[in-house]
């Protein structure tokens, strides 16, 4: 993911994926350390998020020059030191990052193999890479809501060689292939739910409602997100200020412009508000997420917070 202007001392860190393997590793020793009651695993964590810090440093290039995405960048950049911060606190004593702690490390085990599990054959069986599978089955479920819109795109292959891309042929003439990659299926977001809720300390079913609540909710968003973007992209519907918006992007093809302001503008925008009220909605069902919530807030804000009270949640939490 590095791009070739990247400063010099980002070159020796390994490949993006590489490193997240590494951290996530990292991260469960700390707790598995942390919960036989061994101080070291204090230590480890806090050097962790030192390095999960360094992690997100290193993607900023990837995010600002390649995927060409303000959003992003900017959270890539603050989670530098946020990370770092996060490190300082719980080494000083914050010991309820340890919940937050143990999350990221199963986001992480949730995300990765998606990205780096490749295609194999067990006993004469073949079985795809797991992103094919995640990747097509959006694809197709994309292409059924197109085709209830009206729209008949023709279904081609993607550049990763999967089932996953619609071909707009415009009034011009001009083709405008729009992708279904990784990136499209909100499997981050799910995997940032999915790893919240299996960190707290809280009853099964507690756990299970906060999921049912949260990743459902994120996949049919997902699924409206990647038809919008498709049907305004492949039609050109919102070609506005082309010249301010490449400009702004550092792009060259006039036809990115809607694909730039309904992905890289709106949809970003719009997942950021999205996931504040699901979150809300699953902090309503598992109230002891609001100990990382509150932990979260305190990094940003510097100030403590009773998101119990302020929320009027229906029970208290019990992993405090």
């Amino acid at each position: 993911m590095l791009g070739h202007g990247a400063p010099a001392v980002l070159s020796v860190i390994p490949d993006t994926f590489t490193f997240a393997w590494i951290v996530a590793a990292l991260f469960a020793a700390a707790w598995l350390l942390d919960s036989r009651g061994l101080s070291a695993g204090r230590t480890l964590a806090a050097a962790t998020w030192a390095l999960f810090g360094l992690f997100w440093l290193s993607t900023v290039p990837y995010f600002a020059l390649e995927h060409q995405s303000y959003v992003e960048s900017i959270l890539a950049l603050v989670g530098f030191p946020a990370s770092v911060y996060a490190g300082y606190l719980l080494y000083d004593g914050r010991a309820s990052l340890f919940t937050l702690t143990r999350a990221i490390a199963l986001m992480l085990f949730i995300y990765l193999p998606f990205e780096t599990i490749p295609a194999f054959t067990v006993a004469g069986v073949a079985f795809p890479e797991p992103r094919r599978i995640l990747i097509e089955v959006v694809a197709t479920q994309t292409g059924m809501l197109i085709d209830l819109l009206g729209y008949a795109p023709e279904a081609v292959t993607s550049s990763e060689g999967y089932d996953a891309a619609y071909s707009w042929t415009l009034a011009d003439g001009h083709t405008v292939v729009i992708h279904i990659v990784l990136a499209c299926t909100g499997l981050g977001s799910m995997a940032i739910f999915g790893g919240l809720v299996a960190a707290v300390e809280a009853p099964l079913s507690r756990k299970l409602r906060a999921l049912a609540v949260s990743i459902p909710l994120i996949y049919v968003l997902n699924l409206f997100r990647t038809t919008f973007i498709s049907v305004v992209s492949g039609n050109q519907y919102m070609h506005w200020y082309p010249d301010l918006v490449m400009t702004m992007f550092g792009a060259t093809d006039p036809y990115r412009v809607s694909f730039l302001i309904s992905d890289r503008i709106m949809s970003q925008l719009l997942a950021v508000v999205a996931l504040i009220g699901i979150t809300f909605l699953a902090v309503r069902e598992l109230p002891e997420l609001a100990v990382i919530l509150e932990d979260v807030l305190y990094l940003i804000t510097g100030e403590e917070h009773d998101l119990t009270e302020a929320l009027d949640l229906p029970r208290e939490p019990t992993n405090r």
